[in-house]
Protein backbone atom coordinates (compact mmCIF):
# COMPACT_ATOMS: atom_id res chain seq x y z
CA UNK A 1 0.00 0.00 0.00
CA UNK A 2 2.61 2.30 1.17
CA UNK A 3 4.51 1.90 -2.41
CA UNK A 4 1.18 2.13 -4.29
CA UNK A 5 1.29 5.74 -2.34
CA UNK A 6 4.35 6.65 -3.18
CA UNK A 7 3.57 5.66 -7.04
CA UNK A 8 0.80 8.41 -7.02
CA UNK A 9 3.17 11.23 -4.85
CA UNK A 10 5.80 10.35 -8.25
CA UNK A 11 2.89 11.29 -10.52
CA UNK A 12 2.26 14.66 -8.89
CA UNK A 13 2.52 17.44 -11.49
CA UNK A 14 5.78 19.97 -9.41
CA UNK A 15 5.30 23.32 -9.62
CA UNK A 16 7.71 26.24 -9.01
CA UNK A 17 7.36 28.16 -5.99
CA UNK A 18 4.61 30.94 -5.87
CA UNK A 19 2.51 28.93 -7.99
CA UNK A 20 -1.78 28.52 -6.83
CA UNK A 21 -3.84 26.31 -8.57
CA UNK A 22 -6.39 28.14 -11.03
CA UNK A 23 -9.14 27.03 -9.24
CA UNK A 24 -8.30 28.45 -5.99
CA UNK A 25 -7.32 32.54 -7.88
CA UNK A 26 -10.36 31.94 -9.98
CA UNK A 27 -12.60 31.97 -6.84
CA UNK A 28 -10.53 35.15 -5.35
CA UNK A 29 -10.67 37.15 -8.51
CA UNK A 30 -12.70 38.38 -11.63
CA UNK A 31 -10.75 35.60 -14.01
CA UNK A 32 -12.19 32.36 -14.89
CA UNK A 33 -10.74 28.87 -14.66
CA UNK A 34 -9.66 28.76 -17.86
CA UNK A 35 -8.47 32.55 -18.31
CA UNK A 36 -6.03 31.72 -14.94
CA UNK A 37 -4.57 28.67 -16.59
CA UNK A 38 -4.17 30.73 -19.65
CA UNK A 39 -2.27 33.42 -17.47
CA UNK A 40 0.05 30.68 -15.84
CA UNK A 41 1.33 29.72 -19.44
CA UNK A 42 2.18 33.93 -19.97
CA UNK A 43 3.36 33.80 -16.93
CA UNK A 44 5.33 31.39 -17.41
CA UNK A 45 6.98 32.67 -20.84
CA UNK A 46 7.55 35.39 -18.77
CA UNK A 47 9.39 34.68 -15.72
CA UNK A 48 11.95 32.50 -17.88
CA UNK A 49 12.52 35.27 -20.82
CA UNK A 50 15.99 35.94 -18.32
CA UNK A 51 15.92 34.15 -15.01
CA UNK A 52 14.10 30.45 -15.44
CA UNK A 53 13.06 30.50 -11.85
CA UNK A 54 9.34 30.91 -11.67
CA UNK A 55 9.53 34.05 -10.52
CA UNK A 56 9.06 37.52 -12.79
CA UNK A 57 11.75 40.20 -12.08
CA UNK A 58 11.85 43.43 -12.31
CA UNK A 59 14.31 42.97 -15.07
CA UNK A 60 11.71 40.59 -17.25
CA UNK A 61 8.10 42.93 -16.20
CA UNK A 62 10.20 45.66 -18.40
CA UNK A 63 10.98 43.19 -20.85
CA UNK A 64 7.53 42.43 -20.72
CA UNK A 65 6.06 45.92 -21.02
CA UNK A 66 8.43 47.99 -23.45
CA UNK A 67 10.74 44.65 -25.06
CA UNK A 68 13.53 46.35 -23.21
CA UNK A 69 14.54 45.23 -19.73
CA UNK A 70 17.40 47.86 -19.41
CA UNK A 71 14.79 51.02 -19.92
CA UNK A 72 14.05 52.76 -16.68
CA UNK A 73 10.81 53.74 -15.93
CA UNK A 74 8.87 55.19 -12.82
CA UNK A 75 5.38 54.14 -14.31
CA UNK A 76 6.85 50.39 -14.70
CA UNK A 77 8.52 50.12 -11.62
CA UNK A 78 5.55 51.04 -9.71
CA UNK A 79 3.08 49.23 -11.32
CA UNK A 80 6.02 46.16 -10.68
CA UNK A 81 5.86 47.67 -6.97
CA UNK A 82 2.35 47.09 -6.49
CA UNK A 83 2.03 43.55 -8.19
CA UNK A 84 4.61 42.40 -6.39
CA UNK A 85 2.40 42.26 -2.97
CA UNK A 86 5.07 40.76 -0.65
CA UNK A 87 7.61 43.40 -0.85
CA UNK A 88 10.28 40.76 -1.74
CA UNK A 89 11.47 42.41 -5.01
CA UNK A 90 9.61 39.51 -7.50
CA UNK A 91 6.25 38.82 -8.47
CA UNK A 92 5.29 35.49 -8.15
CA UNK A 93 1.73 33.47 -10.22
CA UNK A 94 -0.78 34.55 -7.53
CA UNK A 95 0.35 37.93 -6.88
CA UNK A 96 0.31 38.37 -10.61
CA UNK A 97 -3.54 37.40 -11.44
CA UNK A 98 -4.52 39.04 -8.24
CA UNK A 99 -3.16 42.21 -9.90
CA UNK A 100 -3.96 41.53 -12.90
CA UNK A 101 -7.74 41.09 -12.12
CA UNK A 102 -8.27 44.85 -11.15
CA UNK A 103 -7.91 45.36 -14.94
CA UNK A 104 -10.67 43.05 -15.33
CA UNK A 105 -13.92 45.01 -17.13
CA UNK A 106 -16.00 42.92 -14.25
CA UNK A 107 -13.66 44.18 -11.03
CA UNK A 108 -15.07 46.64 -8.78
CA UNK A 109 -14.81 50.26 -9.64
CA UNK A 110 -13.54 51.03 -5.97
CA UNK A 111 -10.50 48.22 -6.17
CA UNK A 112 -9.28 50.22 -9.78
CA UNK A 113 -9.71 53.36 -7.90
CA UNK A 114 -7.49 52.55 -4.85
CA UNK A 115 -4.98 50.33 -7.44
CA UNK A 116 -4.35 53.92 -9.28
CA UNK A 117 -4.44 55.99 -5.52
CA UNK A 118 -1.10 53.60 -4.71
CA UNK A 119 0.05 54.01 -7.85
CA UNK A 120 0.52 57.93 -7.31
CA UNK A 121 1.07 57.78 -4.04
CA UNK A 122 4.96 57.35 -4.42
CA UNK A 123 6.25 57.64 -0.69
CA UNK A 124 3.65 55.42 0.35
CA UNK A 125 2.45 57.79 2.83
CA UNK A 126 -1.77 57.37 2.44
CA UNK A 127 -1.58 60.75 0.63
CA UNK A 128 -0.82 62.23 -2.93
CA UNK A 129 1.31 65.53 -2.77
CA UNK A 130 1.86 67.63 -5.56
CA UNK A 131 5.59 66.47 -6.61
CA UNK A 132 4.50 63.09 -6.56
CA UNK A 133 1.88 64.23 -8.99
CA UNK A 134 4.11 65.59 -11.16
CA UNK A 135 6.62 62.82 -11.38
CA UNK A 136 3.76 60.93 -12.38
CA UNK A 137 2.58 63.05 -14.86
CA UNK A 138 6.05 63.67 -16.27
CA UNK A 139 6.58 59.61 -16.79
CA UNK A 140 2.75 58.84 -18.14
CA UNK A 141 4.16 61.28 -20.68
CA UNK A 142 7.05 60.13 -21.33
CA UNK A 143 5.46 56.73 -22.06
CA UNK A 144 3.19 57.90 -24.18
CA UNK A 145 6.05 59.81 -25.88
CA UNK A 146 4.76 63.10 -25.38
CA UNK A 147 6.51 66.46 -24.39
CA UNK A 148 5.11 69.31 -22.65
CA UNK A 149 6.71 72.37 -21.32
CA UNK A 150 7.36 72.56 -17.51
CA UNK A 151 4.85 75.73 -17.41
CA UNK A 152 2.10 72.91 -18.92
CA UNK A 153 2.79 70.19 -17.13
CA UNK A 154 2.96 72.55 -13.86
CA UNK A 155 -0.47 74.05 -14.72
CA UNK A 156 -1.76 70.50 -15.43
CA UNK A 157 -0.59 69.25 -12.05
CA UNK A 158 -2.02 72.68 -10.15
CA UNK A 159 -5.30 72.35 -11.47
CA UNK A 160 -5.71 68.57 -10.47
CA UNK A 161 -4.46 69.17 -7.16
CA UNK A 162 -7.00 72.24 -6.85
CA UNK A 163 -9.74 70.06 -8.49
CA UNK A 164 -9.21 66.87 -5.85
CA UNK A 165 -7.78 68.67 -2.81
CA UNK A 166 -11.53 69.42 -1.55
CA UNK A 167 -9.91 69.45 2.10
CA UNK A 168 -7.49 72.58 1.06
CA UNK A 169 -5.07 70.81 3.00
CA UNK A 170 -2.12 70.66 0.12
CA UNK A 171 -2.24 66.72 -0.63
CA UNK A 172 -5.13 64.38 -2.04
CA UNK A 173 -6.45 61.53 0.49
CA UNK A 174 -7.60 58.26 -0.39
CA UNK A 175 -11.34 60.06 0.17
CA UNK A 176 -10.59 62.97 -2.03
CA UNK A 177 -9.45 60.74 -4.31
CA UNK A 178 -12.34 58.39 -4.89
CA UNK A 179 -14.57 61.69 -5.48
CA UNK A 180 -12.01 63.43 -8.05
CA UNK A 181 -12.23 60.07 -10.10
CA UNK A 182 -16.22 59.54 -10.14
CA UNK A 183 -16.26 63.02 -11.37
CA UNK A 184 -13.25 62.77 -13.97
CA UNK A 185 -14.14 58.21 -14.62
CA UNK A 186 -11.89 58.87 -17.72
CA UNK A 187 -8.51 58.12 -15.14
CA UNK A 188 -9.63 54.62 -14.75
CA UNK A 189 -10.35 54.24 -18.98
CA UNK A 190 -7.21 55.45 -20.06
CA UNK A 191 -4.45 53.73 -17.07
CA UNK A 192 -6.24 50.35 -17.48
CA UNK A 193 -5.33 50.10 -21.14
CA UNK A 194 -3.07 52.37 -23.12
CA UNK A 195 0.08 51.84 -20.28
CA UNK A 196 0.08 48.32 -20.20
CA UNK A 197 -1.21 47.23 -23.86
CA UNK A 198 2.09 45.62 -25.02
CA UNK A 199 1.54 43.17 -21.96
CA UNK A 200 -2.71 42.79 -22.38
CA UNK A 201 -2.58 42.19 -26.08
CA UNK A 202 -1.07 38.38 -24.98
CA UNK A 203 -3.95 37.95 -22.22
CA UNK A 204 -6.93 35.15 -22.52
CA UNK A 205 -10.42 37.06 -23.63
CA UNK A 206 -10.66 39.18 -20.99
CA UNK A 207 -9.49 42.41 -22.70
CA UNK A 208 -10.10 41.16 -26.32
CA UNK A 209 -12.70 39.20 -26.56
CA UNK A 210 -14.92 41.00 -24.30
CA UNK A 211 -16.79 42.73 -26.78
CA UNK A 212 -16.13 39.99 -29.92
CA UNK A 213 -18.33 37.20 -29.56
CA UNK A 214 -16.99 33.87 -30.90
Amino acid sequence: MHSLKSCFCLKKVRHKPGYEEPIVLASETAFTVNEVEALYDLFKKISGTIIDDGLIHKEEFHLALFQNSSKQNLFADRVFDLFDVKHNGVIEFGEFVRSLSTFHPNAPEADKIAFLFRLYDLRQTGYIEHEELKEMVLALLNESDLSLSDDVVESIVEKTMKDADSKGDGKIDEEEWREFVKKNPSIIKNMTLPYLKELTLAFPSFVLNTEVPD
